[in-house]
């Protein structure tokens, strides 16, 4: 951006405050409950459109909720990512203003993109009413910056955090499933512990996650920032939509009442049901705690016979966390990852990176500040979070 020193205030990666933000976008701050997990709520979805839309990561309703928006008038451009044309999996901001266009926007991008640049050329453009898809670290800077756009309106339609890296590592990952890559149009992340991949002859396969070459990625693979989003259900949203509650639908978390009103918009073209949850999460997190902390730095290490992983894999989405306890595991499990990740490799900046409601997810696997981890006060209000009090 133009003015420099906005990064400095908007980045999430210095001093986040979730409370203040929490407090400002939503009215309040994340409760007990599920609230303790994902942020603040007024409702939760299993969602998915229908029918789906073609090209689609899941159904199309992220890009139907923003399509939706220009088709009505609510706002004038939408700020969200497309492929690159000489490279489909790399990610290319882009400010579309015709609904049939966020068409382009549908499907995963892996790799870095400057989004929020594209903020200034809203400005220069005269929009005053925008829509901005984006993962956590981008909304959050977003939020950081919003008063200062003086926008009429803005609706943020967020999706969890995709635990990111280069389009140019994301490659080498593909290389390593599949023999001929070049052929792979789609690879998602799904809660039944399987990555689905399709190919440009229509065939799809399944891998379960514990069959994945983890073991043969360079161990900075993902960025540290990655390594210690705290921020993973992106809870500054107005909606989030995303996969990990979904359990074989997509999962919705309705925020606030811009973010009902883009799902109203919606009418009988998206179909929702209650989310369900099953299995126990609580071995399954330890034991990511454990190889995390066994990994000094790297990926987790999987410490398990090769002919042990197709029983496990087979067990994993009939007995092992489903729906929302598979959402809660994964961000518990993220809580710990941040904070295992930041004492080993930056402690000095894991007292200002960790906002209190990390610390108090990740409580039960025995993470707990110690007294120089301590977040800083904010407002004026002592923190102790150690026994998971203010």
């Amino acid at each position: 951006m133009k003015d420099a020193r906005a990064c400095g205030r908007a980045c999430q990666f210095i001093a986040p405050d979730y409370e203040t933000m929490e407090q400002r976008v939503h009215g309040g701050t994340r409760g007990g409950g599920d609230e303790h997990f994902f942020g603040p709520f007024q409702a939760m979805y299993r969602a998915e459109m229908a029918p789906p839309q073609p090209g689609a990561q899941w159904t199309g309703i992220t890009t139907s909720l923003a399509a939706r928006l220009l088709e009505t008038g609510q706002v004038q451009a939408v700020l969200t990512m497309v492929p690159d044309a000489e490279d489909h999996w790399r990610p290319k901001p882009a400010l579309i203003t015709q609904a049939q266009d966020m068409a382009q926007a549908r499907g995963m991008r892996m790799g870095y993109a400057p989004l929020l640049a594209l903020l200034e050329t809203a400005q220069d453009r005269g929009f005053s009413r925008l829509a901005v898809i984006g993962i956590p670290c981008q909304i959050y800077a977003l939020r950081a910056l919003e008063a200062e756009l003086h926008l009429e309106r803005l609706y943020v339609i967020g999706t969890p955090c995709s635990d990111n890296t280069t389009t140019e590592n994301f490659h080498t990952f593909l290389d390593l499933l599949d023999d001929d890559p070049a052929r792979i149009t789609y690879l998602e992340f799904r809660p039944d512990f399987k990555v689905e991949l399709r190919y440009t002859d229509g065939r799809t396969r399944m891998i379960p996650f514990l069959s994945l070459p983890i073991s043969d990625l360079p161990r900075d693979f993902f960025p540290l920032t990655c390594r210690t989003c705290v921020d993973y259900a992106n809870s500054l949203a107005d909606i989030t939509v995303g996969y990990m509650g979904g359990q074989g639908a997509q999962w919705l978390i309705v925020r606030n009442a811009r973010g009902a009103e883009m799902l109203d918009g919606l009418g009988d073209a998206v179909r929702l049901t209650a989310p369900t949850s099953a299995g126990r999460r609580a071995s399954a997190v330890k034991g990511f705690v454990a190889n995390t902390a066994r990994a000094a730095g790297g990926l987790p290490l999987r410490r398990m016979p090769n002919w042990l992983r197709p029983l496990v894999s087979w067990l994993q989405p009939r007995i092992g966390p489903r729906g929302l306890e598979f959402a809660r595991a994964r961000i518990e499990m993220k809580a710990a990852e941040t904070i295992l990740h930041l004492r080993r490799e930056a402690p000095a900046k894991l007292k200002n990176m960790t906002p209190k409601h990390v610390w108090r997810i990740a409580a039960p696997y025995d993470l707990r500040p110690t007294q120089d981890e301590q977040p800083p006060r904010r407002n004026g209000q002592a923190t102790d979070v150690r026994d998971g009090s203010d």
